[in-house]
């Protein structure tokens, strides 16, 4: 795969996009990863200005289109074929771990990382995926970027050194992920589970199963009214239920 990041802050990723999976997978050539600083495409030669005042009034500068295309342009001309251009905007779609699993799947993503009050609106008319992390605003689009491009790139055939460790992770089902230990068994007092050390994969199995459930019960009920629960499942909620109204 193939990342780039059109950004004005280009310094913020150095360190990021250098370091664990990431770092990891561009060194064993499974991601490709570049920044650049659009502010070199204005048409300002002087003092390569990027942002103007909003027609009509407003608070704030927008980015001017101009040094967003011209950097697209140049880009599509060193890189052609298809993109998928993505804006971190709080109008968005809301990110989750099923877009990842769809970005994943693309050959080329683009960031364009906006600052200041916001964009001028025919900068959308380069995009094909408007994202956003959540309903607050942060200060540019360079922390969403990261965050989408981190999730993303774990799930790459060959990234993680597990293969089913992007299986097993939270929201990979729908639910949250089940508690998990290693050594020592008895930590301060704090003992693991018993069904976790006899060796019993089927009842481990189990186990993670119920106790992935009853974790999304209680933290993120929510959740379950988006996914289907086998019979199983279905089976073991019920436990979970009856088990935590007797507490």
């Amino acid at each position: 795969m193939r990342i780039d990041v059109l950004s004005l802050f280009p310094s913020m990723f150095t360190g990021v996009f250098k370091q664990s999976i990431i770092g990891k997978a561009q060194e064993r050539h499974l991601l490709d990863i570049e920044v650049t600083d659009f502010r070199a495409y204005s048409d300002d030669v002087k003092h390569h200005t990027v942002d103007d005042y909003p027609y009509g009034g407003g608070e704030g500068m927008l980015l001017k289109p101009q040094p967003i295309f011209a950097a697209m342009a140049d880009l599509e001309q060193k890189q052609p074929g298809p993109k998928r251009v993505i804006l971190l905007d709080p109008a968005g779609k809301k990110f989750d771990q099923s877009v990842a699993a769809d970005l994943s799947a693309s050959d080329h993503l683009v960031f364009i990382c906006g600052h200041y009050e916001g964009y001028d609106e025919r900068i959308r008319h380069l995009v094909t995926d408007e994202i956003s992390l959540g309903d607050y605003v942060l200060t540019g689009g360079e922390l969403g970027a990261m965050v989408v491009i981190d999730t993303t790139v774990r799930l790459l055939p060959g990234v993680l050194g597990n293969e089913s460790s992007a299986d097993n992770d939270s929201f990979s089902d729908g639910l949250l992920e089940h508690p998990q230990y290693t050594r020592p068994a008895d930590f301060n007092g704090m003992q693991v589970p018993p069904v976790l050390t006899n060796g019993n994969h089927q009842l481990i199995a189990q186990w993670q199963e119920k106790e992935s459930l009853r974790r999304t019960y209680l933290r993120r009920p929510d959740l379950l009214q988006k996914v289907t629960l086998t019979e199983q499942q279905q089976k073991l909620l019920a436990e979970v239920k009856t088990e935590e109204d007797a507490k």
